[in-house]
């Protein structure tokens, strides 16, 4: 493990891999960690690449470099995040893969800075959202999947989760991947990540802001602006499924006509769920290789 000052944040990150081979950024989401790439990582490595995998803004041991950083999870704040580290690193240009909040992450890099972006793995596609959106009510069974998201609206939800993060990760976990038997040590190895002084608030930023109900930092408005628009991206990219989802997700034909550049997309099959870098370890990892080779 290693650390670096980059932006806001004393960033906490592996780095996997000879440091001058082309280098893999590498995103996760909530409620998980850095070890959801412990088995890519290697077989990057093996293949020449440097994979860079940070713990996310409320996540392990990053941290914010100052008590006053307003705990802001909006989407454009972790993007940003994503270029301060790429910029600390020293490095121009990076493939950057990720799902769940991390694919989001690697969707805006290469929408708005596809200058530092030289290919893309998505999970679940075409993530990138705007509170116009997230505003709309969706039918009754869509709505059900985002249950969480409601109770984190109210603080009874906030208290809750600062109370059982731990029991509340393993439901996500279980719900999002019903098909993935991982044991207790798989589980806890990525527990402790939770237990970071502004995780609670982080999440719960997240969520409220995806809604309308918590306030961005003036300073992300005109990215926000440009997300709401529904940018394009002219990467090649890769956008992976799993059959046996059981998070919400978008179907792969809303959002094939996102990508304009070279684009794939493969639907993992044998009961693959939400977390594919854990649970398909070997074509996550194939799906960095090959986009890398166009």
């Amino acid at each position: 493990m290693r650390q670096i000052d980059a932006g806001l944040l004393s960033v906490t990150y592996a780095d996997v891999g000879p440091s001058d081979g082309q280098a893999v950024l590498l995103l996760h989401g909530w409620p998980y960690d850095i070890h959801s790439f412990a088995e890519v990582a290697p077989t990057l490595a093996a293949s020449g690449y440097r994979a860079i995998i940070p713990y996310l803004r409320g996540f392990g041991p990053t941290r914010f470099l100052s008590d006053d950083s307003i705990r802001n999870g909006q989407q454009s704040a972790l993007a940003v995040d994503a270029v301060a580290l790429l910029d600390a690193l020293g490095i121009d240009r990076a493939i950057v893969a990720g799902f769940d909040w991390g694919a989001r992450t690697a969707d805006i890099l290469a929408a708005l800075w596809s200058e530092r972006c030289r290919a893309l793995v998505s999970v679940s596609g075409y993530l990138i959202g705007n509170q116009a959106v997230g505003a709309q009510p969706l039918p009754p069974a869509a709505e059900l999947q985002w249950w969480y998201q409601y109770y984190f609206a109210t603080e009874r939800g906030r208290a809750g989760y600062d109370k059982y993060r731990h029991d509340f990760a393993k439901l996500i976990w279980h719900t999002a991947s019903p098909g993935w038997n991982f044991d207790d040590v798989t589980f806890e190895r990525s527990a402790g990540a939770f237990e970071n002084p502004d995780h609670v608030a982080i999440v719960i930023h997240n969520y409220r802001w995806r809604l309308g109900l918590a306030d961005g930092e003036s300073e992300y408005d005109e990215l926000e602006r440009r997300l709401a628009e529904g940018p394009t991206i002219g990467v090649p990219t890769i956008t992976l499924e799993g059959d046996a989802n059981g998070a919400a997700h978008p179907e792969p034909g809303a959002y094939a006509g996102k990508f304009t550049g070279p684009y794939e997309h493969r639907t993992l099959e044998g009961g693959i769920g939400h977390n594919i870098p854990q649970e398909a370890p070997d074509a996550f990892a194939a799906a960095i290789l090959d986009v890398a080779s166009r």
